[in-house]
């Protein structure tokens, strides 16, 4: 059964490039809802991310600028350096506002603002990290309806984010790693 989602918001720390890739492997080219992702990276760091990831999606996969419609079926990566946010219009917008968790961008800041936007049109996805960033948005993101994704602590490169969130009770599911794309595939376009 197809639900009614506009996105889906993802966030990982250590081990986020092989979770994402994975994930985003296995969505369809005819997945229906916007992907928002969040890796903690360093200010500094290049901004290549979002080309290493189109390399194993279906779906065009960019780092957005400040103000873009985000679109159905499109995978937006925060660029190093901001907090990516959702606006109530449907856009992006990139914020260099005080690190998070030690983190800009920050996965809260990404979950806080979506779950605003969007309330039980958000699917919420934590996966492998070594801090709790991401475990209060990601309970705000199911206080608000929304549904909710943990990655297993035993599928994760660093358990400590997933086991926040556990701990927390924002997790409506807890998958294995290589389940997650199927679910969401499932949960989105009934496949």
């Amino acid at each position: 059964m197809r639900r009614v989602v506009k996105a889906v918001v993802m966030g990982a720390s250590w081990g986020g490039l092989n979770a994402f890739s994975t994930i985003l492997a296995a969505l369809p080219a005819r997945f229906p809802a916007a992907v928002l992702l969040v890796q903690h990276q360093h200010a500094s760091a290049d901004n290549r991310l979002a080309w290493l990831l189109s390399r194993y999606s279906t779906l065009p996969v960019r780092a957005p600028e400040d103000k873009e419609e985000i679109l159905p079926g499109h995978v937006y990566v925060a660029p190093p350096g901001y907090h990516m946010l959702v606006n109530e219009d449907d856009t992006v917008a990139l914020s260099t506002y005080r690190p998070v968790h030690f983190s800009r961008p920050s996965i809260d800041e990404l979950f806080f603002s979506a779950g605003h936007a969007y309330g039980a049109a958000l699917v919420g996805v934590l996966l492998t990290g070594a801090n709790d960033d991401g475990s209060d948005g990601l309970d705000y993101i199911r206080r608000r309806g929304g549904h909710t994704l943990v990655q297993s602590p035993q599928s994760s490169e660093a358990p400590v984010m997933p086991e926040a969130a556990i701990i927390k009770g924002a997790a409506r599911e807890v998958l294995d790693l290589e389940r997650i794309g199927s679910y969401l595939a499932d949960y989105l376009v009934g496949l």
